[in-house]
């Protein structure tokens, strides 16, 4: 029996050494029910570029190196309508100082989830995702299978319900605060509705696509999608936008005078 357990366990750790060795790309986990297990630190692909297997928070030679690129963030054409355009080049002109994020006010999925530089954290159950961002530091609990309540009340993240599309899960998120921004100067209103789909492809890839509708700003609705990579090895930290926030401040001097913050084009 023992010499049979040894066996067992060499056979197993050749298994895995030839995992690691060869980078082969894993099937996706699945749960005790048969749906994808999204489980798991996940980090956008779209600072980098491009896959990168052996970036901080993973085991060299364990995540699957891809023979392609994987898809770097990217987001369709925005239809806004003409007065939102303009106002929304408004914003831009005054250096996105009017963006909520100054404020430390949290801001829609589409503009968290797809962002490289921070983490974000899945734990998942059979009737229920929690979703953990690092980036000021926010949380989603997301019912599966069940529908809105009829009690909720405008959020900043909106108020979300998820289900079971195939392999995919699609969460379905309405009742938003007006004034988020699901990307730098593009603004919403309290008609925003988001539609996110989240597919976990293989152990080390999931992607995402989010569709944005609201009637009062945009003519039709749009997409945003991103790849987001395993950090089987990575952790949530602690991130306090008040803390330090010399933002407003900074702000509040461009106001002042402008030509202090004008970007002086290099000699050539």
């Amino acid at each position: 029996m023992k010499t049979a357990c040894i066996v067992c366990a060499l056979v197993s750790l050749l298994a895995a050494a030839a995992v690691a060795q060869t980078g082969a790309i894993q099937p996706t986990p699945r749960m005790a029910d048969g749906k994808p297990d999204l489980n798991g630190v996940y980090q956008a692909s779209s600072r980098r570029g491009s896959w990168d297997a052996e970036a901080p928070g993973e085991i060299p030679g364990q995540a699957a190196v891809r023979p392609t690129p994987v898809n770097t963030a990217t987001r369709d054409p925005i239809p806004f309508q003409d007065w939102a355009r303009e106002r929304a080049q408004e914003y831009l002109n005054r250096r996105s100082i009017d963006d909520p994020t100054t404020f430390c006010i949290p801001q829609p999925s589409p503009r968290m989830t797809p962002v490289g530089l921070f983490p974000m954290e899945f734990v998942q159950t059979r009737d229920k995702l929690v979703i953990l961002y690092e980036y000021f530091g926010l949380y989603r609990s997301i019912p599966i299978g069940r529908p809105l309540p009829d009690d909720v009340e405008p959020a900043f993240l909106g108020n979300s319900v998820a289900r079971w599309d195939g392999d995919t899960l699609v969460i379905e998120a309405s009742h938003f605060k007006e004034g988020g921004w699901v990307a730098n100067g593009v603004f919403t209103s309290d008609a925003l509705k988001i539609t996110e789909r989240f597919t976990r492809v293989d152990r080390d890839q999931m992607n995402y696509e989010a569709t944005i509708e609201d009637p009062k700003v945009f003519t039709k609705p749009w997409s945003i999608r991103a790849t987001l990579m395993l950090r089987e090895n990575a952790r949530i930290r602690e991130y306090v936008c008040m803390e330090n926030n010399l933002d407003p401040d900074r702000y509040r001097e461009y106001l002042k005078n402008p030509s202090l913050f004008t970007r002086t084009p290099p000699a050539q």
